[in-house]
């Protein structure tokens, strides 16, 4: 029986037989110390906006913030999802010869006839870009999302995103650039993160364009109902995940979006973005 479990027997023993009647109060502010402290903190992810960069090779400005992630969480194998395109084997042969001649071995999970099992016994992966929609279709079609989910949440498996691979762990995917080629059987995606995130953000699209800006389609979306806190990632901005603590590392800043704000609010590389994930943790 865990810690959680005999705490909890311990305190309605005493709440009952004692009339200690003010200890629900006080046994959900141990629930959630335990949980916040158990449970959660071991979630870790790095969620980069992309792959490609201007400037930089493929994968090159996160190479230290990857290796340091991988070897910190004592990974040497990686699992790469490659879901989001549709060659799978091309793909996979690209970022293993990225990612091996930094010392760790990259296999392909669309190589294993066992894909839940191969999941479950791996340590860390790594969702590729492409296209968003045809990449949550096919991690539902493998029943993969609440199994991955679990398992970070739970801090047996560390998740590494890329574009596409980075709108899966959030929220929801509503806020993808994407054209939805193919639909996923809900937008709800994984949920590493309560909020949204638009990769690839840029401000203002060229001086002669006329259509929307990628600020004006943020800003429909947070029109809706149920529309959640979206942060623009912009080239070479990445979002460490270390249990509640939220990080801007990369090369490049973040951008904001609430409801009812006027304005997004700009946040530079190294701003903690914690208070993102004040919601769930308050645990009822």
């Amino acid at each position: 029986m865990s810690c959680y479990k005999l705490l909890h027997l311990h305190l309605h023993h005493l709440q009952y037989s004692h009339g200690f009647s003010d200890l629900s109060g006080r046994f959900k502010i141990v629930r959630r110390t335990y949980l916040t402290n158990n449970m959660a903190t071991r979630r870790q992810a790095l969620l980069l906006s992309s792959s490609n960069c201007h400037g930089f090779s493929l994968l090159e400005f996160a190479k230290k913030e990857m290796c340091d992630f991988l070897t910190k969480n004592n990974v040497s194998e990686l699992l790469f999802v490659p879901y989001a395109q549709k060659d799978y084997d091309a793909y996979t042969s690209k970022m293993q010869d990225v990612i091996e001649p930094w010392g760790f071995t990259v296999t392909g999970l669309h190589s294993y006839p066992d894909v839940i099992g191969t999941v479950n016994s791996s340590k860390a992966i790594f969702v590729g870009g492409g296209n968003t929609f045809l990449l949550l279709k096919t991690l539902y079609e493998q029943d993969l999302v609440s199994l991955i989910k679990k398992k970070v949440d739970e801090g047996s498996l560390v998740y590494i995103g890329s574009s596409a691979g980075t709108n899966v762990a959030t929220k929801s995917i509503h806020t993808t650039n994407d054209m939805p080629i193919i639909y996923p059987p809900s937008f709800e995606a994984i949920g590493i993160v309560p909020f949204n995130v638009n990769p690839h953000y840029i401000e203002t699209e060229h001086e002669t364009h006329k259509g929307e800006t990628r600020d004006q389609r943020i800003l429909e979306y947070l029109e809706m109902g149920h529309a959640s806190p979206v942060l623009g990632l912009r080239e070479g901005c990445i979002l460490h995940v270390n249990g509640y603590q939220l990080t801007i590392k990369g090369i490049a800043g973040a951008v904001l979006f609430n409801v009812g704000d006027i304005r997004p609010r700009h946040y530079d590389v190294g701003s903690d973005m914690s208070f993102l994930c004040d919601q769930i943790k308050e645990v009822e």
